[in-house]
């Protein structure tokens, strides 16, 4: 081989290794890209922002933060549980203790009444008897703990997470010895005078954060198909309760809180079975059947504020109507922007709250629960990503004290 020739050849070699290696860093980017582009199937996470922290760098001071707080929320969550229906020690009217039970939290039993009965209302007053149903308390704690636990998973690989997040909702939704049936029958009751509420649906919004924790376990080796399918069946015959029994359709008419949480659920259930048109529905009523009878056109919510804990209860309405909206830009539903001729809307409520919030005006409705102004600060962190709005980025300065729950880590904006 000449010279020439040996040249050609070495050159050609090295055309082919720095095509191989550029072929390499190109799969290489479209892998990253394809982490990116294939977000998880949650409803009320952000899954693009969850699927960009995951993909960005070990040194991504974002990344970090948000590690750092769902790794802590996962850990102190894993010795926690499982829960059951079956751990309360009280068997409910039908004689299943696999059907969900709870007592209203603001009855107590009549000091006048020899036995007590009927309990009569003390608004904002907890009865510590509710304790004795554990219940409620369980569902929330499963809801919670799954969420977080599947989080951890989804941004670390650690399956340790997804085990216990798998186990968790396993426990509460598909194990025929511990699973609940998909009905709240029992939710609220009042002793000597009903067995169950409707308002009690309020209390199944934890299953929301169950609902997310499901897709982000997809590729665990520990939620499989069966598993999948499972918590879909359950899911749709909840959701056919709610909305043919007399009870979900009571909780349904109800124009307070009650109402938006409804709606929240059917919608979130609704997108994750699928039921793309059920919830475009649902939030499509919200702007007549909710914002337009629940604000009015200075922001008060008069059914909230008629309440002993005014303001927990206004954040709470609104938390539900921003979850809401949140959910309306994944199903194409505008919210955000939607106000009656007279002025009612999501931000007018919002606007309402952020001078108390800050200190500016004194709380001038009941409070007995104690007034802190940084129950606000989630709403705060939704709105200033939607509105752009100075004041609200202004208030968040003044209440984020750095807190490092979930939910205040994951709206926080760089």
């Amino acid at each position: 081989m000449s010279k020439l020739q040996a040249l050609r050849v070495g050159s050609l070699s090295l055309a082919i290794i720095i095509l191989f290696a550029g072929a390499q860093r190109c799969v290489a980017q479209t892998k990253a890209v394809k982490s990116v582009a294939a977000p998880p199937r949650v409803f009320l996470l952000d899954a693009k922002e969850i699927a960009r922290i995951k993909a960005a760098p070990d040194g991504d001071p974002r990344r970090k933060d948000v590690l750092r707080a769902v790794t802590a929320a996962a850990d102190k969550a894993m010795p926690d549980g499982p829960f059951s229906v079956m751990q309360k020690g009280i068997v409910p009217p039908s004689g299943n203790k696999h059907d969900y039970m709870s007592q209203a939290p603001y009855w107590w039993a009549d000091p006048a009444k020899p036995d007590g009965l009927p309990y009569i209302r003390r608004d904002g007053e907890r009865n510590p008897e509710l304790k004795k149903i554990p219940d409620h308390d369980n569902m929330g704690r499963m809801g919670e703990d799954a969420r977080n636990l599947a989080l951890a998973y989804y941004l670390t690989g650690n399956a340790a997470y997804g085990d216990r997040a798998s186990l968790l909702l396993r426990t509460w939704f598909l194990d025929p010895a511990t699973r609940m049936n998909p009905n709240l029958e029992f939710g609220q009751g009042i002793p000597g005078i009903n067995t169950g509420r409707g308002i009690g649906l309020i209390e199944s919004r934890f299953i929301i954060s169950a609902v997310d924790a499901v897709g982000l376990l997809a590729g665990s080796k520990s939620w499989n198909a069966t598993d999948q399918a499972g918590m879909k069946t359950w899911i749709g015959q909840f959701l056919n309760w709610m909305q043919t029994n007399p009870m979900g359709k009571d909780e349904d008419a109800a124009k307070n809180n009650h109402g938006t949480w409804y709606d929240l659920q059917v919608t979130d259930f609704a997108l994750f079975l699928g039921k793309r048109d059920l919830a475009v529905a649902t939030l499509n009523r919200v702007k007549t059947k909710r914002i337009a009878v629940q604000i009015e056109p200075d922001g008060r919510q008069p059914l909230e504020l008629e309440r002993t804990d005014a303001y927990s209860y206004s954040i709470g309405n609104l938390d539900g109507l921003m979850k809401l909206a949140w959910l309306g830009e994944q199903a194409g539903v505008d919210l955000w922007s939607f106000h009656t001729q007279d002025g009612r809307s999501i931000r007018a409520a919002l606007d309402f709250l952020v001078p108390y919030a800050t200190g500016a005006k004194k709380w001038d409705y009941q409070q007995i629960g104690g007034f802190h102004g940084a129950a606000l600060l989630s709403q705060l962190q939704r709105a200033a990503a939607r509105y752009h709005d100075p004041k609200y980025t202004a208030a968040i300065r003044q209440l984020d004290t750095g807190g490092d729950d979930i939910e205040t880590v994951l709206l926080r904006q760089n």
